[in-house]
């Protein structure tokens, strides 16, 4: 994957009350995908700035990506990360040296310096980070809103959410073996259908729901199906919500994968850049789900939809939801028809309201 960062750091004093900002972007796409802003104390600019850097670089890690373009207004933050000017300062030498550890875990970083006004989301971050965390003068108040304003959620998130309802599909022959079930069209099982049926009776009670919207894979559009025709819907498909591909593992259980490939099995159970042998990989997914996403929010924004998908799609848009590091896919279990609900803010703001409930079966 490859990222832009752009970072700022401001003090109000220099030094002074202090705080950092830093904005992770698809560089293709120009997407934000991850947001860092804090509020340091008492410290300079050139501090804050290397904490802004800081906060980037490891938002950009946890994303999975490999390489970083890394813009700030800071002629001097660049100028030593790129080792054309000297670190002498002795309060900013180990901040530069956790930094260049950090560069040293992508493939590739580069660094530019660009004007103020070309980093402004990182400015206003910074700033927000540093109007929270001085003291208010005595009187000070907060503004009052007008009556009909928008209340703000309670993490500072506004306007309409899309709220997604994340259905798994039902059992397969596959899932009863524990086997790797990617790209292979398997159809659901008798208990499989039982299942989907009750996912159905549970999730047909939900208010408002406007549209089911299904991986192309047969296990989910059985799935998605029942749902469907108790709210007299269709059955939208995403081809971005199809599960990953596992190559030559299809079919396969962990041992035999394991036996098959022993360092490739090893290395993709612990970095997902890894692909499985003619297969997908997790950062592969990733993008592709954050890109379905992106489709299906422009399409239906502020709306609640049901998605039937497959492990890996939906943990990935909890991963997404709770900004967290690829680890997640790892420790995180699904179980077949779980259902998770995770609602996304047009300001980039997204919380997780459920996770795998499967109430419906018991």
């Amino acid at each position: 994957m490859k990222v832009i960062v752009e970072a700022d750091g401001g003090s109000r004093g220099n030094p002074g009350p202090a705080g950092y900002g830093a904005v992770v972007r698809d560089k293709l796409s120009g997407e934000t995908l991850a947001e860092r802003k804090g509020a340091i104390g008492v410290a300079t600019n050139n501090v804050a700035e290397y904490q802004g850097l800081i906060a980037g670089l490891r938002a950009a890690r946890e994303l999975g990506a490999e390489t970083v373009d890394v813009r700030m207004d800071s002629k001097l933050v660049v100028e030593q990360m790129a080792g054309r000017w000297k670190i002498k300062h002795p309060s900013m030498q180990p901040l530069a040296k956790e930094a260049q550890g950090l560069v040293r875990s992508f493939a590739k970083v580069s660094f530019e310096w660009i004007p103020r006004e070309r980093n402004r989301q990182a400015d206003r971050l910074a700033n927000e980070a540093m109007d929270g965390d001085e003291p208010k003068q005595a009187g000070e108040t907060e503004p009052s809103r007008a009556e009909g304003d928008k209340q703000p959620h309670w993490s500072g998130a506004t306007g309409e959410p899309t709220r997604l309802v994340l259905l798994r599909h039902g059992q397969t022959a596959l899932s009863v073996e524990r086997r790797y079930s990617g790209r292979g069209d398997h159809p659901l099982t008798e208990l499989g259908l039982e299942q989907a049926e009750r996912a159905a009776a549970r999730l047909s009670k939900m208010d408002g729901i406007d549209a089911v919207i299904s991986s192309p894979l047969q296990r989910a559009a059985q799935t998605a199906r029942k749902l469907a025709d108790k709210l007299g819907l269709d059955v939208v498909t995403h081809q971005g919500l199809i599960e990953t591909d596992f190559g030559t593992w299809e079919g396969l259980t962990f041992a035999e994968a394991a036996e098959r490939d022993p360092e490739v099995h090893r290395r993709w159970l612990g970095d997902t850049s890894v692909r499985p042998p003619g297969g997908e990989s997790f950062d592969e997914v990733h993008a592709r789900v954050r890109k379905a996403r992106t489709d299906i929010i422009a399409r239906y924004g502020g709306k609640t939809l049901v998605l039937v998908s497959h492990v890996t799609p939906i943990k990935t848009l909890l991963r997404q939801a709770l900004d967290v590091g690829p680890q997640f896919l790892f420790r995180m279990h699904l179980d077949l028809t779980g259902v998770s609900v995770a609602e996304f803010y047009p300001d980039g703001h997204a919380s997780v309201k459920l996770v795998n409930d499967t109430s419906h079966l018991s």
